[in-house]
C-alpha cells in the first residue's frame, strides 16, 4: 500500500514526497479514506501511530477541493482541538508540510503569548485553526473567532483533555459549533467518560483502532530498575554514561523535580534543559528546539508539557519517577518507538512506586522485564515487602518472592531461564546478561 492508492490529489502527493514519506501506516490506511468519504470517524490510537497525518491529509484534501467548487468567504472551515501547546505546534506544522501546494491558510493559538498576532492573522483569514480550548474560548468569548461555517471539527487526544480538565470547555466550544459537520475524535483510550463524550458528538461514526487501548507498541524494548528514592540521580547518570545514548527524554512527576534534575545533570557537565507548565512559551520552544538539534543531549519534561512531542529517531525514554496514573506511563513511552521505528524505555522504580507500577503491569497486560545489572539496585527486603502477596508467574513459573541473584547473595535452586519479569525483582537474565544492555 502506497499513498498514491489512497486517491489523494496531485498537490499532496507531491507534498508527502518532499517530506519523504512513500507509504502510510495502519491508522492512515484505514482513516484517510473514511475521511474522504465525509464520515464521523472514531479513532482510537496510542501516540506515535501517524494520526496527525491521518486527519491532517483528508482535511486539507477535501477543503482543496470544496474551494475549487466554490467561491468560499475567509471564514474558519476546520477547526482542530488539542490539549497542549507543543502538540498544538506539531500539528500546525504538519499542515503546513502537507498543504504547501495547497494555498490553504492555517493558524495555531494557544495561551502563555500575546495574543496580538495570533489575531492579526485571524483578521486575515483562517481555512483551519489549531488551538487549545483555553485560548480559543478567551478569543471566542472577544468575537476574534466565529465558528458559524466550521466543516470539520477534530479532537485530538481526547483522553488527555479530560486528564487535564478541559472537557467543560470543550463542550462549549462544541456548542457553537454547527450540528451539521463532520467529525473526527480521536483518543489512545477509551475510559468511560471519553466514550459517552464521543457519543454524544459522532454521529453514525466508522471506528478505527489500530492497538488495542492501553497497549504499549512491541518496537518499544521496557526496562525496569528498582533503585531507591536517593539514589536515582545516580542512576542516571551512570546510564548516561553510555555515549550511545545520543539524546534522552526524561519524565518527573512534579515540575521542582524537573528542575532538580537538570540542576544535577549540568552539574556535572551533561547539557540538559527542562520543560513544563512554568516555564515561558519561548522558553519551552527554545527547549525543545535544541533538544530536536541535539546541542541539548537530554531533556526532562513533566507530562502535561511533553505530551504532543514527536522527535525524530528519540531512541531513549526515561520514568526517572512512575506516574501515579497508568495511562501516562503508554503515552509517556509513546515519545520513542514511534511509527514502527525501536526505542528503549527505562522505568526507576523505588519503594513508594511499586503500587503504581501493579497498575501499570494491570493496564499493558505484561510484567517489564527488570535489569538488575545496575550498581545501584534496591535491597531485596525492601522490594519482598511491598511483593509480599505474590506476582504474576514469570522464569520458571514460580510467584511469590522473587529470587535471588546478581548483587543478593546466594541464589535460590530452580527456576527458568529468559528475561525476567517485573515480579523477580532480583536476579540473572539469561546468560548472565543485564537486558539493559543498550544498543
Amino acid at each position: 500500500m502506497s499513498f498514491e492508492n489512497l486517491n489523494l490529489i496531485e498537490p499532496i502527493l507531491r507534498a508527502l514526497k518532499t517530506e519523504g514519506y512513500t507509504t502510510p501506516t495502519p491508522i492512515q490506511e484505514q482513516a484517510i479514506p473514511i475521511v474522504l468519504q465525509r464520515r464521523d470517524l472514531l479513532g482510537c490510537a496510542q501516540t506515535g501511530t501517524g494520526k496527525t497525518a491521518a486527519f491532517s491529509i483528508p482535511i486539507l484534501q477535501l477543503l482543496y477541493q470544496d474551494r475549487l467548487q466554490h467561491k468560499e468567504q475567509k471564514t474558519i472551515k476546520a477547526l482542530i482541538l488539542t490539549p497542549t501547546r507543543e502538540l498544538a505546534i506539531q500539528i500546525n506544522e504538519s499542515l503546513a508540510a502537507y498543504g504547501r501546494h495547497t494555498g490553504l491558510k492555517h493558524l495555531v493559538i494557544y495561551g502563555g503569548v500575546s495574543q496580538n498576532p495570533q489575531t492579526e492573522a485571524l483578521r486575515r483569514g483562517v481555512d483551519i485553526l489549531v488551538a487549545t480550548p483555553g485560548r480559543l474560548l478567551d478569543l471566542m468569548n472577544q468575537k476574534y473567532v466565529h465558528l458559524d461555517h466550521i466543516k470539520m471539527l477534530v479532537l485530538d487526544e481526547a483522553d488527555r483533555m479530560l486528564d487535564m480538565g478541559f472537557v467543560h470547555d470543550v463542550k462549549k466550544i462544541i456548542a457553537k459549533v454547527p450540528a451539521k459537520r463532520q467529525t473526527l475524535f480521536f483518543s489512545a483510550t477509551m475510559p468511560n467518560e471519553i466514550q459517552q463524550l464521543a457519543n454524544t458528538i459522532l454521529t453514525n461514526p466508522e471506528k478505527v483502532e489500530v492497538t488495542p487501548p492501553s497497549s504499549t507498541a512491541d518496537t518499544i524494548q521496557q526496562e525496569l530498575y528498582y533503585v531507591e528514592k536517593n539514589d536515582k540521580r545516580l542512576l542516571l547518570v551512570h546510564i548516561l554514561k553510555d555515549k550511545d545514548i545520543k539524546t534522552a527524554l526524561v519524565f518527573t512527576r512534579t515540575k521542582h523535580g524537573a528542575d532538580k534534575v537538570v540542576k544535577d545533570l549540568v552539574k556535572i557537565g551533561i547539557t540538559a534543559e527542562a520543560i513544563h507548565g512554568n516555564k515561558s512559551q519561548n522558553a519551552r520552544q527554545r527547549a525543545l528546539t535544541n533538544f530536536k538539534a541535539r546541542t541539548t543531549r537530554v531533556l526532562i519534561a513533566t507530562d502535561i508539557a511533553a505530551r504532543g512531542i514527536d522527535i525524530d529517531e528519540l531512541t531513549h525514554v526515561i520514568n526517572y519517577e512512575i506516574p501515579n496514573i497508568p495511562e501516562t506511563y503508554v503515552h509517556r513511552i509513546g515519545r520513542t518507538g514511534r511509527a514502527g521505528a525501536s526505542g528503549i524505555a527505562m522505568t526507576f522504580c523505588d519503594q513508594e512506586e511499586i503500587d503504581f507500577l501493579k497498575d501499570i503491569h494491570k493496564l499493558i497486560g505484561k510484567l517489564i522485564p527488570v535489569n538488575d545489572g545496575h550498581p545501584y539496585v534496591m535491597s531485596p527486603q525492601s522490594i519482598v515487602a511491598k511483593h509480599a502477596d505474590g506476582q504474576a508467574k514469570g522464569g520458571g513459573g514460580r510467584t511469590g518472592a522473587p529470587k535471588r541473584g546478581r548483587g543478593f547473595g546466594k541464589s535460590n535452586r530452580g527456576g527458568g531461564g529468559g528475561s525476567r519479569p517485573a515480579g523477580k525483582p532480583d536476579g540473572n537474565l539469561s546468560g548472565g546478561r543485564p537486558s539493559g544492555n543498550r544498543r
